[in-house]
């Protein structure tokens, strides 16, 4: 059984492997758009439903400005590179909604929330900028897919030590099965997120700079988001996200590229 299992896991890997067009490498991912997208949009529709969204105010408008900008780039970007196609089948979408919240995320496809929470944090339109491209980027590769495909594979090492510790005590069983979660929560899927929060500056720097706006203002944003923090994130061994000073002297690093991409497209930076 446990061969078994490792066979399934191993042909699950070598034969779905996708390659991120931003950055060239080869990614786990067996959740096909045609799948992930109609759940995407439907939970998307549903928290709109849900929330309230906020319309026709100057905010708002400057929330789907600044998403068509990104969504703009991220074409010319893909057609540039031949990736033209990339983008089938996504439906975009940008909304403003009212809450206190801290936060924006972006589905699958597409679909953008911005909470008003951030708004005071974002200031300008450079803000809003750096937030949006770090959401899309989240979408455009594929992120969320490869996280569930993560997900399956873990369910499939679970499996394994279910396996492994049968015929053994129930509560035996058990304390194998949490340690497992926990290794595999600490050790994999944690450091998988974090890879990703750096992948989606790395993505939503270059983004954000050929929409015209400097990459620089992404540190005074994130130096912002850390003040009002506090210091109260947890250890970044135990985040998904990268810490405060890791995010900011990355972003420091990846300026001078991100620029430097933008430059190819004519948008250039003093």
């Amino acid at each position: 059984m446990k061969k078994l299992i490792a066979l399934v896991g191993f042909i699950v890997i070598v034969f779905s492997c996708a390659t991120n067009p931003f950055t060239g490498k080869k990614v786990l991912n067996f959740v096909p758009n045609s799948q992930l997208f109609p759940m995407a949009f439907q939970q998307y529709g549903t928290f709109l439903k849900e929330n309230k969204v906020i319309a026709g105010t100057s905010d708002a408008k400057t929330v789907e400005s600044v998403g068509v900008k990104i969504k703009n780039a991220a074409e010319r970007w893909l057609k540039a590179n031949g990736q033209g196609d990339y983008l089938d089948g996504y439906q975009w979408e940008y909304k403003l909604v009212d809450s206190k919240e801290v936060n924006a995320w972006c589905m699958p496809g597409g679909k953008i929330v911005v909470y008003s929470g951030i708004l005071p944090i974002t200031k300008d339109e450079a803000g809003l900028a750096t937030v949006m491209g770090h959401e899309v980027s989240h979408a455009l590769a594929n992120h969320g897919a490869q996280r569930m495909s993560a997900a399956q594979l873990q369910q499939i090492g679970a499996v394994g030590v279910a396996v492994a510790t049968s015929g053994k005590t129930e509560e035996t069983q058990a304390i194998f099965q949490q340690a497992y979660g926990l290794g595999s929560q600490v050790g994999v899927m944690l450091p998988f997120s974090r890879s990703h929060e750096s992948e989606a500056d790395k993505i939503g720097l270059i983004l954000m700079a050929l929409a015209g706006y400097n990459p620089e203002q992404a540190v005074f944003f994130w130096e912002r988001m850390s003040a009002k923090a506090g210091g109260q994130a947890p250890p970044e061994f135990m985040s998904t996200h990268p810490s405060d000073a890791t995010r900011i002297a990355n972003i420091r690093k990846l300026i001078p590229e991100a620029k430097a991409e933008a430059a190819k497209f004519g948008v250039v930076f003093k």
